[in-house]
């Protein structure tokens, strides 16, 4: 019996793991939430019968958590959220409530995770602020919190006597996963979800993601999770844990593309032998995969970059986030402009794309910065790019080392060792859920600004060097996707396949 199981779970009734829509997304039905059907898998390895509503790209979501609320005997709900999930997670649970008064209703995923982190940082400083705010929240709607890695944990969260918060984002914790523990854990039960309905392709092929490490050791100033031991940790899988399970997608779904969709890659020092597994598993398989997936920069090498093209990839996805050096360093990236350069050439060299992850809206952030931004793209020539306006989220950096503005009321300052400043506009993130994504035809918002640039001027600058780049480097925008309509089962025993699927335990 796993570590935090409960003793009585052969007598525990099903249980219903939910994933909330992505409205801020431009398609949903992209990449399937792992995390959540690997604690799927644990509890169905457990003998506990586990359904999943999937709700990812159903713009009538309530309807349908009411419709399965009315029609099964459910009395533990988890649901996993990101942050700008949160305001249709709170909405989900809005839903349970009007049918089951007495389900409990547990949260797990990236936002407590992150506000967690948040909370207990200002903890240590003695401040009460938004991290504080932002528990509170979760606190009065929640039954359960579950900070952290959610996999053993789940077994408390649905015991009598849980605790308000099971905090797993702690390596002292019994149940913080190791490399031994993450390489034990049974495969994500993707059969219990609609896996057809995900419609992502590498290069005209049908591809399906997973993961092979989790965690990130840097600490760029944007990103989520650099207080987080969970997200700062490296844990990583066997190279051939990884490719037995990349075998058991080919077999099972037919697939023959894989997204791995790691921090980086390239932190694994034994990235180059799990390339050197994959190309050797497609030889012996007799057929030829297509991969993608994230790299560092300034960790890149000929030798990581023959390997992986050795191994399938095509595509390589790189966030470099800004063309001036001043932003750089401000961002805390490690790597330089210098350092980015010779990755996309790198890449180029052996025959790999590479798609450029950039943002704007640092600290610092002035007109003349954004240009540098547009220059480097037209210089490199990335094969594709993004371009979005940073948001400050609960666990970064910018979020937790902010603090009140000394005179304008809802705006935080965070100062970056250099002393720009970035300013947040203060954001409900239980209902807000504004693009870090955005439609590009207008679709943005800022929620920050600089000494130099309006949140105004920001989004007009975005949506400037995004048409201009690529419409000079040839690179077409991204089509969206249109979201789905959940259709009633009118209390019949069909529920529609998209939205629930069921173990078999």
């Amino acid at each position: 019996m796993q570590i935090g199981q409960s003793n009585h779970v052969g007598k525990m009734g099903p249980v219903c793991l939910i994933i909330p829509p992505s409205s801020f997304l431009l398609d949903e039905r992209v990449f399937m939430s792992l995390g959540i059907l690997r604690v799927a898998a644990v509890l169905e390895q457990a003998g506990i019968q586990v359904d999943v509503l999937d709700l990812s790209g159903f713009r009538n979501f309530e309807e349908a958590v009411i419709d399965y609320v009315q029609t099964q005997t459910v009395c533990h709900f988890a649901i996993t959220a990101t942050t700008p999930q949160m305001p249709a997670a709170l909405q989900i649970v809005s839903a349970i409530r009007q049918k089951n008064s007495t389900a409990k209703i547990i949260l797990g995923g990236p936002h407590i995770t992150l506000v967690n982190a948040a909370y207990k940082n200002e903890l240590k400083r003695s401040l009460f602020g938004r991290g504080h705010v932002a528990m509170s929240q979760v606190e009065e709607v929640f039954d359960v919190l579950v900070a952290g890695d959610g996999e053993e944990a789940i077994f408390l969260a649905l015991s009598e006597d849980s605790p308000k918060l099971i905090d797993v984002d702690d390596r002292r914790s019994a149940m913080f996963l190791n490399n031994d523990r993450l390489n034990a854990l049974p495969l994500p039960a993707r059969h219990l979800i609609d896996v057809p309905s995900y419609h992502y392709t590498i290069d005209g092929v049908s591809a399906l993601s997973l993961i092979a490490q989790l965690g990130c050791p840097f600490e760029c100033g944007f990103c989520g999770g650099r207080s987080s031991p969970m997200l700062r940790n490296i844990r990583t899988r066997t190279s051939q844990k990884v490719v037995d399970e990349m075998i058991h997608l080919y077999h099972t779904y037919g697939v023959t593309g894989f997204m791995l969709y790691d921090d980086e890659l390239n932190v694994n020092p034994k990235m180059v032998e799990l390339m050197d597994l994959i190309a050797e598993t497609q030889k012996n398989l007799g057929v030829e995969w297509r991969l993608r997936g994230f790299i560092k920069s300034e960790l890149f090498s000929k030798e990581q970059a023959r390997a992986m093209f050795r191994a399938g990839f095509r595509w390589i996805l790189t966030g470099f986030e800004a063309g001036a050096p001043r932003i750089l360093k401000n961002i805390n990236k490690k790597a330089t402009k210098e350092e980015n350069t010779r990755c996309v050439a790198l890449a180029h060299d052996v025959g790999l794309k590479v798609k450029a992850l950039m943002s704007i809206g640092h600290p610092g952030e002035t007109r003349g910065t954004v240009e540098e931004t547009r220059e480097w793209l037209l210089d490199v020539r990335p094969d594709d790019f993004d371009i979005t306006i940073i948001t400050c989220y609960p666990g970064t950096p910018y979020f937790d080392e902010a603090v009140p503005h000394e005179f304008l009321p809802g705006i935080w300052v965070y100062t970056c060792k250099t002393g720009d400043k970035l300013y947040q506009i203060d954001v409900d993130h239980s209902r807000v859920a504004d693009y870090y994504k955005g439609d590009p035809n207008g679709g943005y918002s800022s929620f920050v600004y600089t000494d130099y640039l309006a949140p105004d001027d920001l989004v007009e600058l975005r949506n400037d060097v995004e048409r201009d780049v690529r419409a000079r480097l040839g690179i077409p925008f991204n089509p969206s996707a249109p979201s789905m309509l959940y259709e009633h089962s009118m209390g019949q025993q069909g529920f529609s396949q998209n939205i629930l699927r069921r173990s078999s335990v």
